[in-house]
């Protein structure tokens, strides 16, 4: 069991013929080298686990970093990406909007076209009716003028 600075203190040494006994301070002496070089192994043995501790913690913290940075630009790439496909989703938008708008012009102009036409074919279609009824009279005048010309020559 190692040494206690109690122990140290309490130790006490037989007087020997010309003071303590020099074999039992010599002993004491090597045990407390023993223990103190132990001591010194220990603590060299903690400083080194310490320093090596130290050196990974450090690592780990600059993994940590890295890490938060890499999730920043994750986040700011999702948002560009986010803001990017709004942009084009926008821009679809407006192109089927105007393509919309175009067929819409498209169908209207078809319209006026066939509105004109349809008024077109109804002036042609009046004007035949009033050929053929002035050509029915013109006939039915010849007729009754051929009538009335036969009854007056009986």
């Amino acid at each position: 069991m190692p040494l206690t600075p109690l122990d140290i203190v309490n130790k006490e040494f037989k007087h020997g013929f010309r003071g303590y006994s020099e074999d039992e301070v010599n002993e004491f002496l090597d045990e407390i080298v023993r223990d103190y070089e132990t001591l010194i192994r220990e603590n060299d043995e903690l400083k080194e686990n310490t320093s090596g501790m130290t050196e990974r913690l450090e690592q780990y913290r600059k993994l940590e970093s890295t890490l938060q940075n890499t999730l920043v630009v994750a986040q700011q790439t999702a948002e560009e990406v986010k803001l990017a496909a709004r942009k084009e989703a926008e821009l679809i938008v407006r192109e089927a909007e105007a393509k919309a708008q175009q067929i819409i012009n498209q169908a209207e102009e078809k319209g006026r076209h066939a509105v004109m036409e349809l008024e077109r074919l109804r002036k042609e279609t009046d004007k035949y009716r009033a050929q053929v009824k002035s050509l029915l009279e013109s006939q039915l005048s010849i007729l009754n003028d051929g009538y009335n010309f036969s009854l007056k020559n009986e």
